[in-house]
């Protein structure tokens, strides 16, 4: 689970301010972090299938933001994809 202030960092980081978190950058850079943090559990896991289903849903909502971003700049969306390191 990440923590508050790894919450704030990332926040300030892709929001430019720490109101501004309901920026698509903000939830796609948030997802991404739950994401790979829960990659540690499943190690340790592996049979945990609840909780496969909730990472398959973040997957799935983390791909619909960043439809939403590249339909509206993708310049915006090739820096963002380029700085979270996703294979896209």
């Amino acid at each position: 689970m990440i923590s508050a202030e790894q919450k704030r960092e990332i926040i300030e980081k892709f929001g430019g301010n720490a109101a501004n978190t309901g920026d698509a950058k903000v939830q796609i850079a948030l997802l991404t972090a739950r994401i790979n943090d829960l990659q540690n559990h499943f190690k340790a896991n592996p049979k945990d299938y609840a909780s496969k289903r909730g990472l398959l849903m973040l997957v799935g909502q983390r791909r619909r933001l960043l439809a939403y971003v590249k339909n509206r700049n993708i310049d915006e969306y090739r820096a963002l994809i380029a700085e979270l390191g996703l294979r896209k």
